[in-house]
C-alpha cells in the first residue's frame, strides 16, 4: 500500500490546515471533555484523506477479457446510443465509486489508445443516469484488436473537482496499468461493444484490477 502522487499537495495542506485548528483548540481555555469531540473531527478528516489517497498492491488478473478499472459497486448495464466517439448503439457498465473507494483507475486490457478527450461539466451526483453525459469527465478509447475496443469515460460527481489521465493517443497499454485517479466521489463508465456479454450484475460490488466485468464476443 502506498500513497498516490496526486495526494501529495492535499495531504500536505491537508496536515497543516488540520494541525493548527486542532493545536488551537488544544489551547482553548475549555474543559477536555467539550473539545475532544472537535479535535476527533479534524484527525478522522485527516486520517480519511490519507485512506482516499491510497492505492492498493494488487496483481491484475490478466486474461483474455475486460477488467474493472475502478473499485465500486455495478449502477447499470444497458445497451445506449454512445454518440462522443462511436455514434453507434453500445452496451454501457458503469461503476459508481463512493468517497471511501480507491479512487486509482486501471487499464481493462491489453491494447492501443485510439482517442482521448476532457470535457468541461456539471458535477451532479455520480449515480445520477446524466451524469456521464452532463458532468466533467475524461473519454479515453482503447482498441485490442478490430472490433474490439472501448470508450472509458471517467466521471465526475458531487465531490470529485479533478479527473487525472496520463493516456496518449497511440500510447500502448497493459491490462492492470494505471490509468489515472478521481478525486473524491465518481464513476466509470465502460462503452463495450454491443454483443459483449456482461459477467456483472447490478449492484454487485467490484475490484479494481481482479473483478472480470464482460467479455468480448468471439
Amino acid at each position: 500500500m502506498k500513497l498516490h502522487k496526486e495526494g501529495y499537495r492535499v495531504i500536505r495542506n491537508s496536515f497543516f490546515i488540520n494541525g493548527i485548528i486542532v493545536a488551537l483548540l488544544v489551547l482553548l481555555p475549555l474543559p477536555l471533555g467539550l473539545k475532544l469531540p472537535f479535535i476527533s473531527v479534524f484527525v478522522i478528516f485527516f486520517a480519511w484523506t490519507l485512506f482516499f489517497f491510497r492505492v492498493p498492491n494488487r496483481v491484475p488478473n490478466r486474461g483474455d477479457h475486460v477488467l474493472s478499472s475502478a473499485d465500486g459497486t455495478i449502477v447499470a448495464i444497458e445497451k445506449v446510443y454512445e454518440p462522443e466517439y462511436f455514434k453507434e448503439k453500445r452496451l454501457q457498465v458503469s461503476v459508481f465509486m463512493s468517497g471511501f473507494d480507491v479512487h486509482v483507475n486501471w487499464y481493462p486490457f491489453d491494447g492501443i489508445i485510439r482517442y482521448t478527450k476532457y470535457h468541461e461539466g456539471k458535477y451532479l451526483l455520480a449515480r445520477h443516469p446524466k451524469s456521464s453525459e452532463h458532468n466533467e469527465r475524461s473519454s479515453i478509447v482503447l482498441e485490442k484488436e478490430k472490433g474490439k475496443d472501448v470508450l472509458i469515460r471517467q466521471v465526475a460527481g458531487f465531490m470529485a473537482r479533478r479527473i487525472v489521465f496520463y493516456s496518449r493517443v497511440g500510447q500502448r497499454v497493459e491490462q492492470g496499468e494505471e490509468i489515472g485517479m478521481i478525486r473524491f466521489g465518481s464513476r466509470v463508465d465502460f462503452f463495450l461493444p454491443v454483443d459483449a456479454v456482461p459477467a456483472v450484475k447490478i449492484g454487485q460490488r467490484v475490484v479494481a484490477k481482479r473483478t472480470i466485468i464482460a467479455y468480448f464476443s468471439k
